[in-house]
């Protein structure tokens, strides 16, 4: 029996989440449950930092299974991301036959185009797993990659197989487990979208983000963990460029701890505000809404 096939419930995996340390809503729950149980790719979308890529990560863990990522970008192509033939080591297989005499054509190229001269990339790698249960595979950021790239997923998506022209197809035993993530620069076409479950990952309330510090960072001050929580949830209020993610408020109460702060005051926050904006003209607003004037207002919330 599969990890996969002892998981009979939602709350199992609710608790299993927990369990790693990822606090998820019951309809993010659903979401996984679903994706495991049918086979389906499971496609996340939200803003940055809000926990998506950690989702593959989790599910890599609980599954006890290898967690195989793709990091999308723009250009990114077949070479990088499914195979491409080993060159030089072709090139040296080639004089080492010219040294030997007399070679066969077809046996030659046979041999140059066989699985032993293969590179195989994350897509290949994730569908091609040889023995055991197979990956999670990871395709993150898909709204960075060109809309070409994103063609070619359709077929490993619906398939779950890669054809090699010189080899042929190859198909995987069983599906991996596969979690896309999209932070919405652009539109996923409804043709990718359309063999996958979705689930839109929102920014946590205060409950949760604070349930999600302790968890993550259980050495925090319960204090310190409320007023950095309030005082994020404040600024996702404002009009900034960049809003922090749960990753940025992980980022900086790590850092506070790291400083041995106990609690909130205007001067730390100024002075680890990088942590939490990654732009000049977010931390410029910030300033020009006063430091002050946001902590009492994050302090209402507590």
């Amino acid at each position: 029996m599969t990890a996969i096939d002892q998981i009979t419930s939602i709350a199992q995996v609710e608790a299993a989440l927990a369990d790693h340390h990822y606090i998820s809503e019951r309809s993010l729950a659903t979401a996984i449950f679903l994706a495991l149980k049918l086979g389906r790719p499971l496609f996340l979308e939200g803003e940055a930092g809000v926990g998506k890529t950690e989702v593959a990560k989790v599910l890599a863990s609980l599954l006890q299974r290898p967690l195989i990522r793709l990091q999308c970008y723009e250009g990114l192509d077949v070479n990088t991301a499914v195979y491409e033939w080993n060159y030089t080591r072709q090139m040296l297989q080639i004089r080492l036959m010219e040294a030997a005499g007399h070679v066969h054509l077809d046996a030659a190229q046979q041999e140059l185009f066989s699985p032993a001269f293969l590179l195989r990339r994350p897509l290949l790698q994730a569908i091609d797993y040889g023995q055991g249960e197979p990956p999670v595979l990871l395709i993150d950021e898909l709204d960075r990659a060109d809309e070409e790239f994103e063609a070619y997923l359709l077929e490993v998506l619906s398939d779950f197989q890669i054809t090699v022209p010189e080899l042929g197809t190859i198909k995987a035993p069983t599906p991996p487990v596969v979690v896309i993530t999209s932070n919405r620069t652009r539109e996923i076409h409804d043709a990718l979208k359309r063999r996958c479950l979705y689930h839109w990952i929102d920014y946590p309330s205060f409950e949760k983000e604070y349930r999600i510090v302790l968890a993550r960072v259980p050495q925090a001050p319960e204090q310190l963990a409320r007023q950095v929580v309030a005082f994020v949830q404040e600024l996702r209020r404002q009009e900034l460029y960049k809003l922090p993610g749960v990753a940025e408020t992980l980022d900086w109460i790590t850092a506070l701890v790291a400083l041995d702060q106990r609690e909130l005051d205007p001067a730390v926050i100024a002075d680890t505000l990088g942590t939490l904006l990654k732009y000049r003209d977010d931390l410029e607003q910030v300033q020009q809404l006063g430091v002050e004037r946001i902590l009492a207002r994050s302090q209402m919330m507590e």
